[in-house]
Order: C-alpha cells, then structure tokens, then sequence
C-alpha cells in the first residue's frame, strides 16, 4: 500500500467494514485481505479457462478472463500509486471484477440474460457481487468472501435501477447518481484500456486484425509509425510488443494527468466527497477517449463481429441456452449438490441453474452439453 494516502483515498481503518463482523486480519490490513480472498477463492481460478474473446481451447496465447484480470490490476495498481491512491483496494476491485463472468465471454452472458429474462435476467457485474457475497463456500462462519463494503462497491460497475432497489446501501449510488470511490473508478477504466488495447494484440495474432486496417485508428497509427521508425527491421512478433507497451502508456500517462488535475479542480477532501460529485473523477482526456473509442468501434465491427468469431459465439448460445433449457425442464439432471440447493427454503430454481451455468469454464460447459446430448458420451 502507499506509504502516503491522498485525503480522498479509502482507507482500511476507516472502512464502512463488513457484512459478518470479523476479527483484525493482523498482518495485512482490510483490503490487502480483500484481495488475498479473491485470489484464493475457487471463481478465480476458474476464470483461468473462461474465454475473453476466443474460446480457451482455441489456441494457448489468447488471453483469458484469468490473464486479462491480472493485466487490468497492474494497470490499476500503477494509476492507484500515481495519484497516491489506495493499491490494495484497486487490486482487490480489479482482480474481482469479472468472478462472475459466464463461459463464453458476452455471448455466453446474453444467451443467459435471455434465458432469465422472465426471471430477473442476468447482469454479469451483478453476479461477481452474487459471487463474493453468497455462492463461495470457503468459511465456516458466514457464505461469500464477506469483503469489504468498498471492495464490493467497485465489483458492482454497472447495476440496473430495478435490482440497485434491491441492493440497500450498495445500490443507492445508481439510484441518486453518487460514484463510488476513485480506487473503484480507476478499476473501471483500467478495465477499458486493459480490453481494447489487449484484443488488438490478439487480433493481430489471430489474423482476425491486419496492420492495415488498424493504421486507420489515430492510436494505433501514431504509435505503430513511431515503432517502425525507429525500428524498422524489427521482426513482427516484437514490433506488436512494443506497439502494444507504448499505446497503453498512453493511455495511462494521459488518464493519471487528467485525473490528477480534475481532482484538484473538484475541491475533494474525502472519500464521501468523491461519492457525492456526479460525475467520474478519473477519466482520460476528451482526446484520448475519442481516440479509445474509434479503436472500440474498429475492433467491434472488424473483429467481434467477424463471421468466425460470430461462429463459436453462436455456438455458445445454443449450449447456454440448451443447458438452462434442459435443467429448467427436470433438475434431476443437475449434480446432487445444485438439487440440493434448489430445496433449500428461499432458493429460486431458474437463479440456481443460471449460478451453476455461470460458474462453468468454456471446456466445462462444452463438456455439460456434450453429456446431454451425445449418447457416446459418459454421464459422469
């Protein structure tokens, strides 16, 4: 953690604290032990085989949701420290913000939200908080991780006004346009930099993405002229490398300096201070944000909505779907431990099938479907 704290920066000892009241973590402090949880628990590790844009058996250099967790928190932790932010609590935001991502990457989460749309649908970010407050079974005393309130408000980046309704102290902030705190804010946009710049990489590896097409994205051009100026012979591999490294210090170098100088022309001297403003603290520059958002826009268009991409994210949905359908018709066809759990008082069937389908990997999902309709298949 930093060794000096902005005024506005959360603090462990002033922290709004936890649903089950625990005793000191001793050696760390509140958030460090945030972030020891997630890592530990089982939804994390699972995210090592759940897809980000290709589906995990598809080739061993894409990145998962395992990796792409990892990358978001070392650009949250660089942001954090440079504006002398809380580390701790950014790394535990950012490690946490996916644990409850479906197989399949948004593919997977559409076909479900489809799936339980007469149910209350399916919102990913909602889930991670589903994850970490009810569905790991790690302690003896209490369900959940029980994290910190304001760990669990950075995991909740995006809520609906109908389920914030439900969510009491957590969810008021999307029903009176509060934000949560900048460690949390720096998650958010450490996630977006992470993405964009991070699928280019894969693109061009996959052949999905040509340097062509990308030179005419500004972001792009700018730093891939600059590489191959002063390297003209490098070979491929390394020159995407380096394009790769110098486009996210942009981004970075830019988000830190116009945060820096919004925070200051906001007046902030506490992190209720930051809840209050209506508006986000930490943002890249109008320049760089339109310069992010024309590679979004080229990246959607030019790769996620590419026919072979389309391919396996049409598969995925027939297996969500098919899967939801199946187990919604006779749960007898879930595991002994989900049949028990639709039986216990105050469950709903369709949000204990939708957990269990969303807990799966790629591979497992796969695996699921192949069982319940290959008769070659083993059941078991």
């Amino acid at each position: 953690m930093n060794l000096q704290l902005a005024a506005y920066a959360a603090r462990s000892e002033t922290s709004r604290g936890r649903v089950h009241e625990e005793s000191s973590p001793g050696l760390r402090d509140e958030y460090q032990r945030d972030r020891d949880r997630v890592i530990h628990c089982s939804a994390f590790r699972r995210l090592e085989y759940k897809t980000q844009v290709f589906v995990n058996h598809e080739g061993d250099m894409f990145r998962t949701r395992l990796t792409h967790s990892i990358e978001v928190s070392q650009i949250g932790r660089t942001v954090a420290r440079a504006l002398s932010l809380n580390e701790d609590l950014t790394e535990a935001v950012c490690l946490a913000h996916d644990l409850g991502h479906t197989p399949f990457g948004h593919s997977g989460q559409d076909a479900l939200n489809e799936c339980m749309r007469e149910y209350g649908g399916f919102e990913h970010n909602l889930q991670s908080l589903r994850v970490v407050d009810v569905l790991e079974e790690k302690y003896a005393s209490f369900s959940g991780l029980n994290l910190t309130y304001e760990t669990r408000e950075g995991i909740l980046k995006h809520c609906s006004r109908e389920n914030a309704r439900r969510l009491g102290e957590l969810g008021e902030r999307f029903l009176k346009n509060k934000q949560p705190g900048l460690e949390a804010q720096i998650a958010n946009v450490a996630d977006e930099i992470a993405y964009n710049n991070h699928d280019v990489d894969d693109g061009l590896r996959s052949g999905l993405l040509t340097v062509d097409g990308l030179h005419g994205c500004s972001l792009f051009a700018e730093h891939y002229d600059e590489v191959a100026g002063l390297w003209p012979g490098l070979p491929e591999k390394r020159r995407r490398s380096e394009l790769i490294r110098r486009m996210i210090n942009t981004l970075v170098g830019d988000l830190v300096e116009n945060s820096r100088a919004a925070i200051a022309a906001s007046g902030i001297n506490s992190i209720e201070d930051v809840r209050e403003v209506g508006w986000a603290l930490i943002t890249l520059s109008k320049e760089m944000q339109d310069k992010s958002l024309e590679l979004k826009r080229y990246l959607r268009v030019n790769m996620y909505q590419d026919y072979r991409v389309q391919r396996m994210a049409h598969k995925a949905g027939q297996i969500i779907r098919h899967l939801f359908q199946v187990f919604m018709a006779d749960e007898k066809l879930l595991p002994l431990e989900m049949q028990a759990r639709i039986e216990r008082p105050g469950e709903d069937k369709p949000r204990v099938i939708a957990d269990y389908i969303a807990g799966m990997t790629d591979r497992y999902a796969i695996s699921e479907y192949e069982k319940l309709t290959d008769p070659r298949r083993h059941t078991t």
